[in-house]
């Protein structure tokens, strides 16, 4: 069996702590034992019985329990899909504020709204620290800008050397040696940086986690309070899922203990795969909203020797992701949102989809940026209340791949728009309004303009 002292040497001489390096020999051991984390469909039941947001009563925000809160925001992203160079966190939305400002200023007025001392944290990966902090000195005065008081440092791993399951070594860049562990790592990085220990000796009990690329994803004080009293350890927010989703991972139940678990297709037998995509029979998927009773968490650590048993994520790369002739690494990842079949009592709450309103593309920030959002003086993102909850749909060809792509485009109206496909370069003069379904095609590969005016349900070519 390989040895897995380099890999202890290796990442105490970087600083990680014990409760790191224990995580990561877990999921070591777990790949040397040739552990697939396959679920069949014959081992579990669909997630029935889940409550609702709808059905709970309104809740003003109660000092009490906020002061008692904090909120976590994955913050290790960078956005190179997007042709950025820093924190994701930083993509402008409108008028010069980005995603980081308005997370700020929903803590912030909270605050002041509370009378209560809700945090704030940060979960920053060694890519996104330094951008993050950086920017969050405008927020000095507020005391936002020491990393000691906003900062939740993410781990790094060690990538794998495929043949000989020991640390890589690239001698070009030994940056390139290192990987993040996934959001999963969220759990021994509140150890280990001591976060745990000082935010429960602070009185905070309550934990919302959350991406910081979801701007849908906000405290609320409803699910807050009905968090506080139903007990529970581990609430998940779930939606259901749509035929978009059918290939994404979904919520369902254990019938030998009764818990419930995350499957991931890549969990999924192929003989499986028809009932994983029947989105009618696994009705909910996992927005990655989290709520954590942080007590509860470190007793639940102490009970699994301080590591959480998450199932461990394999992938296959190269050392160098750029260069595919580069050494064949294996990196290991674990995802946040399964502990919830760590916990005895875990429950999921479903939300509207309004919750649910992440930016991965170009398409997704132009949406964004349109009129069918709002931006609230608390910060607060939301659907404008004309669409009933749903977005519109954006999808843009190659040539806006990039953010900087839509500096030249312009931004239309969208707000009764269900769907927009642009095929093409072209730019949006002042005053367009698109309504319904509408496709804007440009094959002359010159920019061209689409005049002002309103278009329904039509595809317009240029």
């Amino acid at each position: 069996m390989a040895d897995f002292k380099s890999f202890e040497i290796k990442m105490t001489a970087a600083g990680m702590g014990d409760a790191a390096i224990r995580a990561f020999r877990r999921n070591y051991d777990a790949l040397l034992a040739n552990e697939t984390g396959m679920i069949d469909e014959a081992g579990i039941e669909p997630a029935t019985g889940v409550k609702s947001l709808d059905a709970i009563g309104d809740a003003a925000a109660d000092a009490a329990l906020l002061a008692q809160s904090v909120v976590i925001k994955l913050n290790g992203g960078l956005g190179t899909s997007m042709g950025l160079q820093g924190p994701k966190s930083l993509l402008e939305v409108r008028g010069g504020t980005n995603f980081l400002d308005l997370m700020v200023q929903q803590v912030l007025s909270l605050r002041e709204s509370a009378g209560a001392p809700v945090r704030l944290l940060l979960m920053n990966s060694f890519s996104t620290s330094e951008g993050t902090l950086e920017h969050l000195q405008k927020y000095r005065s507020q005391g936002m800008a020491d990393a000691d008081q906003v900062e939740l440092m993410q781990n790094r791993i060690p990538k794998i050397d495929a043949a000989t399951m020991q640390p890589v070594e690239w001698a070009a860049d030994r940056e390139l040696e290192w990987c993040p562990p996934g959001h999963g790592d969220l759990y021994p990085a509140l150890v280990a940086s001591g976060w745990l220990d000082r935010l429960l000796a602070e009185g905070v009990k309550y934990a919302f986690v959350s991406n910081s690329d979801n701007l849908g994803a906000v405290m609320d004080s409803k699910i807050l309070r009905y968090f506080a009293e139903s007990g529970a350890p581990f609430l998940m927010e779930v939606t259901r899922r749509t035929a978009a989703d059918r290939k994404g991972g979904h919520l369902a139940r254990r019938k030998s203990d009764g818990r419930l678990l995350l499957r991931e297709v890549a969990q999924c037998p192929e003989s499986d795969l028809e009932a994983f995509q029947d989105i009618d029979k696994h009705r909910y998927f996992n927005t990655n909203s989290l709520w954590l009773r942080l007590d509860l968490l470190k007793q639940q650590l102490a009970a699994d020797a301080g590591v959480l048993p998450l199932p461990m994520i394999r992938n296959l790369k190269t050392v160098d992701p750029r260069d595919k002739k580069s050494t064949p690494v294996v990196q290991l990842e674990v995802a946040m949102g399964a502990a919830i079949e760590c916990f005895e009592g875990a429950a999921a709450i479903e939300v509207p989809r309004s919750r649910f309103a992440p930016v991965k593309t170009t398409g997704d920030l132009l949406a964004l940026r349109s009129d069918a959002y709002e931006i609230l003086p608390d910060g607060q993102v939301r659907l404008h209340g004309s669409r009933s909850g749903k977005p519109p749909l954006v999808v843009l060809s190659d040539e806006y791949k990039l953010v900087d792509s839509l500096d030249g485009l312009g931004v239309p109206g969208l707000l009764g728009c269900d769907s927009l496909t642009i095929s093409g370069p072209v730019k949006f003069a002042a005053g367009v309004v698109l309504e319904g379904k509408v496709e804007i095609r440009n094959a002359s590969g010159a920019v061209k303009e689409v005049p002002a005016g309103t278009y329904r349900d039509r595809i317009v070519e240029l």
